[in-house]
């Protein structure tokens, strides 16, 4: 299947780069991206009618699929009242109470407009609360792309040179301390020599852009324990596993409770949004009952507040569709390793297929990849009528839509090799 280069060329004459993501530019996997007319459960349509079994689902936020019946009823709903007000609303707080609910370490939240939003504010109610200024990250996590995270980061940076960006001034991450991830005595280490001055650790509590890579056993237990010791918040980054893996997310799934969540993508049903929350003496740092000042205009849309109440009310109610969507992808799993020479590392309804037969544990292990090899067999992917993220440190998706028969196919359009 080859798409054609038109839309594209016309894009690159108005968008930057002809896309508002890089990673949707198609530049890690060559040839011109399809563009999307519209999408219904599993299946997106291209601009020139061909029909594609989506795995990627806008970056996981589609856990429903696309255009779910009730999240199309919840927005158009509210939409109908009015599109934003700049003034509080009871969806708001109907949204906010789910998601304390849900989420262990959530006691109070504010919701902001994007992950990047999210992380950065979560950053420095850190720092306020601890006094403190060091952040400890790890190789190949990515957190938006705020300067101070541009350090080692994941996905879309991972191809450039210092897997940073221009544009970020050496003082903005000066206080930056980037680790191995899954490698506790490289966090023991920076915390000896930084400790009294490090006022978190953030973590994707499962790696999702450096491809899928999940903690190991005792990993996050000894991030929380070292936190604990030194005085130091930890931050779990949920924007991808958030409401994914279960309701309470990768901290419930893993029985290991942050201080501080960021939150996005399912939360929004399929609309902009980000959220950031955690115990409530650090919460009430913010503005405006404390000193640490963050705000949006578009802040709590109320169209994205009514998108997300009612996928997350969706999956309270069918609360079997995780260890379902689990099963589907374990057994995926299972047998690609079994049919070809790549390695599969897997999540509940969440996966990816890496170009490389040894294990992957770390950004590391993901540069190990044979990137023609992935090139190619991305390119076989589009010819059998799938679409997997353009990339190979991403994750693909499920959604409740997805059966084992789509998995069949991707499994029979995946190479031997």
């Amino acid at each position: 299947m080859i798409f054609p280069e038109t839309y594209h060329s016309e894009a690159k004459k108005y968008l930057a780069g002809g896309v508002n993501s890089p990673v949707r530019s198609f530049s890690s996997v060559g040839g011109a991206p399809p563009f999307i007319e519209r999408a219904a459960g599993k299946y997106l349509t291209t601009r020139d009618g061909q029909t594609l079994l989506d795995f990627c689902l806008s970056w996981g936020p589609l856990i429903l699929g696309h255009a779910p019946a009730p999240v199309l009823a919840a927005a158009q709903a509210a939409m109908e009242r009015g599109t934003t007000y700049g003034i509080p609303t009871q969806g708001e707080t109907d949204l906010a109470r789910l998601v304390c609910d849900c989420v262990p370490s959530i006691d109070r939240v504010r919701f902001v407009n994007s992950g990047t939003e999210a992380t950065m504010s979560a950053l420095r109610l850190a720092r306020a609360f601890t006094g403190r200024e060091k952040l400890i990250k790890f190789d190949g996590c990515y957190h938006g792309h705020s300067d101070v995270f541009l350090v080692n980061a994941g996905s879309g940076v991972s191809h450039l040179p210092s897997a940073s960006s221009s544009g970020v001034p050496a003082d903005s991450i000066r206080h930056t301390i980037s680790v191995p991830y899954n490698d506790p005595a490289a966090v023991q280490a920076a915390i000896r020599q930084w400790g009294d001055s490090v006022a978190a650790v953030i973590v994707e509590p499962v790696a999702g852009n450096m491809g899928l890579v999940p903690p190991e056993k005792g990993f996050l237990e000894q991030l929380r324990d070292l936190c604990d010791r030194h005085g130091i918040l930890l931050i779990f980054d949920e924007v991808i596993t958030g409401f994914r893996l279960g309701l309470g997310g990768a901290q419930a799934f893993f029985g290991v409770t942050p201080d501080l969540t960021t939150l996005g993508k399912i939360i929004g049903g399929g609309f902009p949004v980000g959220a950031f929350g955690g115990r409530a003496d650090v919460m009430a740092l913010l503005a405006p009952d404390g000193p640490v000042y963050q705000a949006g205009t578009l802040s709590g849309n109320p169209v994205a507040m009514a998108a997300g109440k009612a996928t997350i009310e969706w999956l309270k109610e069918h609360q079997e569709v995780y260890p379902k969507m689990a099963a589907l992808v374990e057994r995926f799993a299972v047998g690609i390793s079994a049919k070809t020479a790549m390695t599969v590392n897997r999540a509940g309804g969440m996966f990816t297929i890496f170009a490389t037969n040894q294990p992957v544990r770390s950004a590391a292990d993901a540069r190990r990849q044979d990137v023609g090899r992935f090139q190619r067999q991305y390119h076989e992917w589009l010819e059998a009528g799938i679409y997997m993220p353009p990339s190979m440190f991403e994750t693909a998706f499920i959604s409740t839509c997805h059966t084992e028969k789509d998995l069949a196919a991707l499994m029979d359009a995946t190479r031997p090799w």
